[in-house]
């Protein structure tokens, strides 16, 4: 479904041919898990061309839906392949409490449970993506 993107003055709609973020989020990062390195927020952010105001939070909402969408597929969470730079390497508190939500993880957002349980994460997408992206021939992101 294209996204609304602009009202015009004559109170019609504009509407961009582009992906929704998600789509376009779970592309990248797919590209991403080959490379077996996480990325950040802000790289993610950047590489994505996204647009302020909120860019962060933008890509936040993306990854939650991410999130929700893996968990309900019985599949890695992707999303573990994004940290915050902030955090020396963890993801976003966000990130704990949506697979808390979904009953993937019961602990805090920080400690030695918050990292081995991002580092489970983080392999487990890495292995599972990487292979996907590999079988469709995706090209990594600069």
């Amino acid at each position: 479904m294209p996204a609304i993107s602009d009202a015009l003055e004559d109170n019609t709609i504009a509407v961009s041919e582009e992906p929704p973020l998600n789509t376009r989020v779970r592309a990248s990062l797919e590209r991403v898990a080959r490379r077996r390195v996480p990325i950040t927020y802000q790289e993610l952010a950047k590489a994505l061309q996204l647009s302020p105001p909120n860019t962060i939070h933008q890509l936040t909402v993306a990854l939650e839906y991410l999130v929700e969408e893996d968990a309900a597929a019985g599949r890695p969470l992707i999303a573990a392949l994004v940290v915050s730079k902030a955090r020396g390497g963890l993801p976003a508190p966000g990130f704990f409490d949506c697979a808390r939500r979904l009953a993937r993880y019961s602990g805090t957002e920080d400690g030695p449970e918050a990292w081995a349980f991002h580092a489970s994460a983080f392999n487990a997408a890495v292995t599972f993506w990487g292979a996907a992206a590999e079988a469709t021939g995706a090209v990594e992101i600069a």
